[in-house]
């Protein structure tokens, strides 16, 4: 087990912001997090377990141990009546991933395609797209504990998944008095595929690509393509230009709330949910504001979806956005939304 010093973190987050970590360690296996544990330098020191780097913002170096997770495989794990149970590593690519379920003949994650980040991540985030969301293809993770090394298996109850949100992004009090917040790393997720598969539509973007091929019963593969499609249209390749995704979580608010906005912005896009509450789209609330281009420093709203901030630095000789400047255009997009709607937008990613 090698523990590298002032490792640039760069290349390992999708914002491309500049940072290093302290320490870093490559975790490529399970037995890797044994040894690292009973390591007498490193076993007891703060760690930080690194994925994709697709939902981060980097405000500065990272003192704690990084633990990149880099645990690869894919496997079918079991088939029943109902559903191929299919396996990942947590460091396999999540595109990649869904990928290759609908060649393997898996249908059920090609909604949730183009979606940046590793396996491992997703049960964090609770990723979702386009009517579908990891906990309802979700079966069951194994994680190790990062105290005592232990491995457990927690199914979908136990992971406490909500809009965005899980048991791994609270802490020991602040998720129903229980949290897994900076004392697990995810080693394997198991996803419950159906047989009987039947596409998720209703979704505008969807219904017009249904409209342009003629096609009122997609394959799986056609959703794939077309979430693909969608997703390469609206939103930007952080290969190309940093970014972490969308950086608001849309907000939830009472059937009242949303007919005082539709009072004095008819426009406002809002979706209605199953338990009575109203979802509005966070960018269209941004763009309202007039936030779409604008910048803070090298840090920005993106011209094509105002629900995403980018760097826009070259990315080579210091030329990049700071943790700072996005967290500063960040907070003066929050502030003009609540001036104006009255609504608080919680940020998406995990700011460090």
């Amino acid at each position: 087990m090698l523990v590298e010093k002032n490792v640039p973190l760069q290349a390992f987050n999708t914002f491309h912001i500049v940072a290093k970590a302290h320490r870093l360690v490559h975790i490529a296996s399970e037995l890797d997090v044994h040894e690292l544990l009973q390591h007498p330098a490193w076993g007891a020191e703060p760690k930080f377990v690194l994925g994709g780097g697709s939902n981060i913002v980097l405000t500065g170096d990272v003192k704690p141990l990084v633990l990149k997770v880099e645990i690869m495989g894919r496997r079918l794990v079991q088939e029943t009546a109902k559903a191929f149970i299919v396996e990942a590593g947590a460091g396999e690519n999540w595109h990649d991933f869904v990928a290759w379920t609908l060649a393997q003949g898996y249908a059920g994650l090609e909604n949730m395609a183009l979606i940046p980040g590793t396996v491992g991540a997703s049960p964090v985030q609770n990723v979702g797209a386009y009517g579908v969301e990891l906990q309802d293809r979700f079966e069951a993770l194994d994680a190790a504990d990062l105290q005592t090394g232990q491995v457990f298996t927690l199914d979908a109850a136990q992971c406490g998944f909500g809009y965005r949100d899980s048991v791994f992004k609270h802490g020991a009090s602040g998720h129903q008095g229980v949290g897994l917040k900076g004392r697990a790393l995810i080693l394997r997720v198991r996803f419950s595929l159906p047989k009987l598969w039947k596409p998720v539509l209703g979704y505008a973007d969807i219904d017009k690509k249904m409209l342009e091929h003629s096609c009122t019963h997609p394959t799986a593969q056609q959703m794939f393509d077309w979430v693909c499609e969608i997703r390469r249209a609206k939103l930007p390749d952080p290969a190309v230009i940093g970014n972490a995704g969308s950086f608001f979580k849309n907000p939830t608010v009472t059937p009242e709330q949303c007919a005082d906005i539709i009072a004095r912005d008819p426009k406002v896009v809002h979706y209605r949910l199953a338990d009575g509450s109203v979802k509005l789209a966070a960018g269209w609330l941004i763009d309202s504001c007039g936030w779409r281009g604008k910048s803070v420093g090298l840090a920005g709203v993106y011209d094509k979806q105002a629900l995403v901030l980018v760097n826009r630095g070259s990315g080579h000789d210091g030329d990049s956005a700071s943790g700072g400047e996005v967290m500063t255009l960040a907070r003066a997009i929050q502030t003009s939304v609540y001036e104006r709607f009255g609504i608080r937008l919680e940020i998406e990613p995990v700011v460090v």
